[in-house]
């Protein structure tokens, strides 16, 4: 498998990297995770970064049918 670094791809490689990932339908509940990824996409920070940043930010705010 290729990386998929910043260092190691083109913006167009990054765009199409997040569209494969996510699929054809991005929007979930009002957020559109394409633009969550824009600073993967333009080089400024790395897929894991954002991640993480995304998941330490909604960590428990995801519940499961009232569980």
């Amino acid at each position: 498998m290729k990386s998929i670094l910043i260092k190691d791809t083109t913006v167009a490689e990054r765009a199409q990297i997040v569209r494969e990932a996510l699929g054809a339908d991005c929007d979930c509940e009002g957020q559109d995770f394409t633009d969550m990824y824009d600073d993967y996409i333009y080089g400024l920070k790395e897929l894991s970064d954002i991640n993480r940043e995304f998941s330490e930010k909604h960590a428990g705010e995801v519940t499961s049918g009232g569980i």
